[in-house]
């Protein structure tokens, strides 16, 4: 299972209901949040999930509208008694800023910051999470996150048992390792069934719709994506500024065969979101809108086909 919850849908600067960007994702009890705007504690709290399984930061860029809550969010889980360390992954420079953030603002809390630098495409774990990471098209170094958690393939009793596996061995086999006992022996493969589909989030902003995101966001059960200007006569903004019309992040959910889309990052001069959700409904049918606080939980899909 995977549950989601978009904290914040601004871009820019905070307005009154539209906290900035921000995304928490938890699966296992573990939580992993994406960019940190300016208000974030507030919006965390108010998800009533807890902070006691946050793991890690993952940070697209560097722009304040990305990264000001990080000292709120420090004080808060100061102040929830927390010891174990806390992750933080970003592009280069990010164990820079975040050293001179500590140093001004949060000198002395409780707990170890770490920092993982990215150069380029990665792949790593995250609070329960497989992730990958893709440099994108902003006027900085800026990444978007792929997060999956995987399903294990499914385990066949009755094959166990015709190779006369033990009992006691089935939990190793489950878990990928070959088992020998006296008189036989037996591989993963002999009792586990074909790979089967996990579930993924994709998470994409301050970008303008590079041909590699197509590919990268492939199938994920939910891809969040900027839609920085809402009117198609603001494409050539869009461009020039390193940003997507919902027209755009609709055509990249479109050609990369995503379950569904919210929109997300709206510039403060969009007051009306909703006035443009039609267009990109039209290109891809399964296009929302994200709130401040809204909730998705995905799950296995009960039996293979």
């Amino acid at each position: 299972m995977l549950d989601v919850c978009l904290l914040g849908t601004g871009g820019m600067m905070p307005l009154p209901g539209r906290w900035l960007s921000a995304l928490l994702l938890r699966t296992g009890g573990s939580m992993v949040l994406i960019d940190c705007g300016e208000g974030t504690q507030v919006s965390l709290r108010q998800a009533g999930w807890g902070v006691a399984g946050l793991e890690a930061v993952l940070l697209t860029h560097l722009h304040a509208d990305h990264i000001g809550g990080l000292a709120g969010l420090w004080h808060l889980l100061a102040q929830s008694d927390r010891t174990a360390p806390l992750m933080h992954v970003g592009p280069a420079g990010t164990a820079r800023v975040l050293h001179h953030l500590m140093a001004a603002l949060a000198p002395h809390l409780p707990y170890q910051l770490y920092v993982r630098e990215l150069q380029d495409e990665e792949r790593f774990e995250a609070g329960g999470f497989q992730c990958a990471c893709l440099p994108v098209g902003h006027s900085v170094s800026c990444f978007a996150y792929r997060l999956e958690v995987p399903r294990g393939r499914r385990f066949d009793p009755e094959r166990a048992r015709a190779l006369g596996v033990p009992l006691h061995l089935w939990k190793a086999l489950q878990a990928g390792e070959t088992v020998r006992w006296e008189g036989g022996a037996a591989t993963p493969d002999d009792v586990l069934g074909p790979p089967r589909r996990g579930l993924a989030v994709a998470f994409v902003t301050d970008t303008r719709p590079v041909p590699q995101l197509i590919e990268f966001v492939r199938g994920v059960d939910l891809l969040v994506c900027e839609g920085m200007y809402g009117d198609p006569a603001e494409a050539e903004r869009a461009a020039e500024r390193g940003h997507m019309t919902f027209q755009e992040a609709a055509h990249l959910a479109a050609q990369a065969g995503v379950q569904r889309l919210w929109l997300t990052h709206f510039s403060p001069s969009l007051t009306d979101p909703a006035a443009y959700l039609p267009d990109a409904a039209r290109i891809f049918p399964a296009t929302e809108l994200g709130t401040d606080g809204k909730k998705l939980t995905l799950t296995f899909i009960s039996e293979d086909k």
